[in-house]
């Protein structure tokens, strides 16, 4: 038998066979063939992210922050950002169609995006972008230069309330010997963003081991997360540290169901009331090869339970949540009952339900009572009106921007586009037994319990983002019946998300970015304000505005009753006097005007758009006030006052 496949094995031609046997002709190819080929693919798939790249850095050469008007950035940026935005997208959707492809070039895709998007401002503004960067860094500075609670903090003692985001930091300045939390500020929003792929991730994998559904679902939630809540503040440390502790949850359910289907698991435990439905064991996701949608939602026996070690993680990570954010902690929450309703959720679920209750209500009944007291009266108020909380926000006097309305629609479109392809994607049968809809329902009971400053909409969509992301995935991922038109219309819905979240997240940018005059007239301010000083300013969004809070009176007279706003554009000069000659101030008044806070004035309609051309005209003709400051952004006026019967101002001016 050996000899015989020996003898039947074919054998390569002779020589002598090569040269007289017939000749063989190539078989040609075509163009699909040849582009389909394995080597070709490869490079189809890895080539757009470092060309996407190349052509970011050309667009930030040639970006032109003196452009930015009415719709911010989108203004400044050239051509070739938006080239690299589509090439990297296209690469993105490619890359999907492989679910061999090894998971390094979807994560470099992802990190390509996040840098593309958040690195961009980082890199072309000279100062911290935000005006809320700025506060949260007044914060930092002063809890550092009292040790702990800053005295006199008046509206900002929520700050001493909920203070373990600042204490952090002032824990990491300490410890680097640095002196400000300014300098790293900056490019807090592209590390915020880059942290948060590690409890996408371990959500993700909880529900499937599918590749493409976990990266599509990670590349999903930065192309759809336009809130811009990333920026140096409380909020982005306590979201990054929930999202750890749902993750784990979900890993430990996912561990428990695994160990009660798994071959030898003991059986279910005879009930007094028969089980509706019987188990339902992990189940393929149609369209997708390979995908588990991992069942949590059944009566099956689980094994274990919480160990030491890890359930003391997340003590330790709910602590940190309670100290640092009011409104995380209720988020978590509400995850974590509507998580165990199901029943065999509950053995993993309602341990850390009681621990995030119990450390929410102590905190609350001690280091944040003298806040929650003062102000009960407003808190039980959103509570008795649901409905003016989902559409609570800022009145102004006069009418936004064109180019912001738009915006505003297109934001609140995407919103909405995306959940509803997220109860879409939920509706199907393999994922109505998954914690996903309960996922993304779970932040929508808040909205209707308080209008957290006419945000809570948004943020219950932030939220909610990580599951609707997944499930966009699902929809998104299937295998189509032709590849390449699959291909096509993958990139068509990601650029359109895309090009949404970019409305929201830039076109406001004309506020948010502060030139170098505008912060060198909050720096005058810092030296040259001494204690018992009144700051006033039209609009909140100056740069250094709260620095030594607790030594200065700060007066925004966009955040005045209505009555006092129209009183000053009636009349700017008494309505200044009025305002900076307050004899409850021991010290001197300033009156600052920036270019910022005339860009707030136009684009959210706070105050009509020549108003601070108004007022700064009114106090340029005002004999109590004097220029002491002036560049081509910023102007100070500091308020004198007269000696009766003289003439003459006071040697001492106030």
């Amino acid at each position: 038998m050996i000899e015989q496949q020996i003898t039947d094995t074919p054998r390569p031609p002779t020589r002598w066979a090569r040269r007289s046997g017939p000749a063989v002709r190539p078989v040609r190819r075509t163009l699909r063939q040849r582009l389909a080929a394995p080597g070709v693919a490869g490079w189809a798939v890895r080539a757009p992210l470092p060309v996407a790249l190349v052509l970011w850095l050309v667009a930030l050469r040639g970006a032109r922050l003196d452009r930015m008007g009415t719709l911010g950035l989108l203004q400044a940026l050239p051509l070739p950002y938006w080239l690299g935005l589509v090439v990297i997208t296209v690469g993105f959707a490619a890359a999907l169609r492989d679910p061999r492809l090894p998971q390094r070039w979807p994560a470099a895709y992802v990190l390509g995006l996040i840098t593309m998007v958040h690195a961009t401002p980082s890199v072309l503004y000279p100062t911290l972008r935000y005006a809320w960067a700025w506060k949260h860094i007044a914060i930092v500075d002063a809890v550092m230069r009292h040790n702990g609670t800053v005295p006199n903090a008046h509206e900002l003692d929520i700050y001493n309330r909920w203070p373990g985001f600042f204490d952090l930091n002032v824990l990491f300045l300490r410890a680097t010997g640095l002196h400000s939390a300014l300098g790293y500020a900056s490019w807090y929003p592209l590390l915020a963003n880059i942290l948060l792929i590690g409890p996408l991730l371990l959500i993700y994998r909880s529900l499937t081991k599918d590749r493409r559904l976990i990266w599509g679902g990670v590349w999903l939630y930065f192309a759809t997360s336009w809130v811009g809540q990333d920026y140096f503040a409380p909020q982005a440390f306590a979201y990054f540290l929930f999202l750890i502790v749902i993750g784990l949850v979900l890993r430990q359910l996912a561990a428990r169901r695994a160990a009660a289907s798994a071959p030898g698991a003991p059986s279910p435990a005879p009930s007094a009331a028969p089980s509706a439905a019987p188990p339902v064991a992990p189940s393929a996701v149609p369209g997708v090869p390979g995908a588990r949608a991992l069942s949590l939602f059944t009566d099956a026996p689980a094994r274990g339970g919480w160990r030491l070690a890890p359930f003391g993680l997340l003590l330790v990570l709910t602590g940190a949540i309670v100290t640092s954010h009011p409104l995380t902690p209720m988020m978590l929450i509400s995850f974590l009952l509507l998580l165990s309703l199901p029943r065999a959720n509950r053995a993993v679920v309602l341990p850390v339900l009681a621990a995030a209750a119990g450390l929410t209500l102590l905190w609350d009944a001690t280091v944040a009572r003298p806040y929650l007291a003062s102000n009960i009266s407003a808190l039980v108020g959103a509570l008795s009106s649901p409905d003016r909380n989902a559409v609570s926000g800022f009145a102004g006097l006069a009418a936004a921007a064109p180019a912001q309305v738009m915006a505003s629609w297109v934001d609140r479109g995407l919103t909405a586009t995306v959940l509803l392809l997220a109860l879409a994607a939920a509706c199907r049968r393999r994922w109505r037994r998954t914690p996903l809809p309960l996922l993304l329902l779970a932040p929508f009971p808040l909205l209707l319990a308080n209008p957290y400053g006419g945000e809570m909409i948004f943020r219950a969509y932030l939220f909610a983002l990580p599951a609707a992301a997944f499930l966009i995935a699902t929809l998104i991922a299937r295998t189509p019946r032709h590849p390449r038109t699959g291909t096509v219309v993958r990139s068509v819905v990601l650029l359109a998300l895309l090009a949404g979240t970019l409305c929201g997240y830039y076109s406001k940018e004309a506020i948010n970015y502060f030139t170098p005059q505008e912060v060198a007239a909050g720096q005058y301010l810092a030296q040259n304000a001494p204690p018992g000083s009144q700051i006033v300013v039209l609009t909140a969004d100056l740069p250094g505005f709260e620095l030594r809070y607790e030594q200065r009176v700060r007066t925004v007279l966009a955040q005045q009753t209505v009555a006092d706003r129209r009183a000053l554009l009636a009349d700017p000069a008494s309505t200044l006097e009025s305002t900076m000659s307050d004899p409850a101030v021991v010290g001197p008044s300033f009156l600052v005007l920036t270019r910022a806070q005339a860009a707030e004035c136009e684009l959210t309609g706070v105050f009509p758009t020549d108003t601070l051309g108004k007022v700064r005209l009114a106090a340029s003709g005002m004999p109590t006030l004097r220029p002491v400051f002036a560049n081509h952004d910023a102007v100070i006026y500091r308020h004198v006052t007269p000696v009766v019967g003289t003439g003459l101002f006071a040697a001492h001016p106030r």
